[in-house]
Formats: C-alpha cells, sequence, structure tokens
C-alpha cells in the first residue's frame, strides 16, 4: 500500500506539467538575450567596417585626382575629412603613401610616406616594401600607385565572443589620375 502510493506520486509528479513555461523560459531567455546581442554586434562591426571602406576609397579618390602638391596641412585635413565621413570620436589612423615601381630591379620604392593620427602605423619605409610583390597590384616600368590604409579599433557594445577591441584595417591601390604623380613639398 505505501509502495502504490509512492508509485503513484512519482507518477503524477512525472505527468505534471505545471512550471514547464517557467523553466522554459530560464533555459531559453538568456539565449534569446546572446542572439539579440550577437545580431545587433555582429551588424554593428559590418556597419562600422564599410564606412572605413567607403572612407578610405572617397581619401584614396581625392588624393589621385590632385594636380597640385600635397603638404602636412592637406594631410591634416584628409584625416579630419575621413573621420568625418566615418563619424567616430574613436581612434583611427590614416596612411598615405606613393610607391614607384622599377622594374628593371623588380622593387618597389616608396617615394614619400605620411601618417595621421595614433597608433601602431608608422611611415612605409623603402627596405619595407622592397620584395612585396605578392602585396602589390602588377604594375609597370616607372608606374606610381597611391596606397590608402587606415586602422580603427572596433569598441564592443557587448561581449559575443569577438573580443575587447576589434581592430578594423582597410588598404586601398589607386594611380595618379589628372596629374602623372602625386608630390609631396614639406
Amino acid at each position: 500500500m505505501v509502495l502504490n502510493f509512492i508509485k503513484s506520486r512519482l507518477a503524477a509528479f512525472r505527468n505534471d506539467e505545471s512550471g514547464t513555461v517557467m523553466v522554459e523560459t530560464v533555459i531559453v531567455l538568456p539565449m534569446l538575450f546572446w542572439v539579440v546581442a550577437a545580431s545587433y554586434e555582429f551588424f554593428e562591426v559590418h556597419r562600422y567596417n564599410s564606412a572605413r571602406d567607403k572612407a578610405t576609397y572617397t581619401v584614396a579618390d581625392m588624393i589621385s585626382r590632385e594636380m597640385s602638391t600635397v603638404d602636412a596641412n592637406y594631410m591634416d585635413n584628409t584625416k579630419t575629412l575621413f573621420d568625418s565621413i566615418t563619424n567616430d570620436d574613436g581612434d583611427t589612423q590614416l596612411r598615405v603613401s606613393v610607391i614607384l615601381y622599377d622594374a628593371d630591379e623588380d622593387k618597389y620604392n616608396v617615394k614619400w610616406s605620411e601618417v595621421r593620427g595614433d597608433g601602431r602605423l608608422t611611415t612605409l619605409t623603402t627596405s619595407a616594401i622592397e620584395t612585396a610583390n605578392d602585396d602589390f597590384p602588377m604594375m609597370s616600368d616607372g608606374e606610381e600607385v597611391i596606397i590608402v590604409e587606415s586602422v580603427s579599433d572596433y569598441p564592443a557594445l557587448f561581449n559575443v565572443g569577438l573580443g575587447d577591441d576589434l581592430e578594423i584595417e582597410t588598404r586601398v591601390f589607386t594611380s595618379p589620375r589628372f596629374a602623372p604623380q602625386i608630390v609631396w613639398v614639406n
């Protein structure tokens, strides 16, 4: 009799469905919040990267159309333009370099390189790119190319597995358009 009573109570407990909504909510709600936060964060990373791509292309196009000389004031204003296009108050860094290809020696030479902003980028040197054939486009002898690079740290809003700060890098190559070369003047 006691054994039957225990069996019937255990069977009733097993078949009882009250409270399942609460248990499911406790299990599913944190996962749902994580999915929403991760979706937002991944969208924001792509938006952030897209803004930097567009700003880098704009700067590269602007410099490629320059017919007069480029100086420090021009570069300072270029960085200001870059920051206003990206609509960001964070730390961004911009490097503009003009590279000349020598086909006889099959090497690249830096004509000039300038960096604006604080970060890990330094001015590009000839020794750093002498044999960078895999990193640069195919060029003919004496051809110049403008390289515009930007580096920004994406400040994550939610911790969804992207890390603390994600570094966003962009690099654009373009040729001078209206003038045979882009001249730097100190």
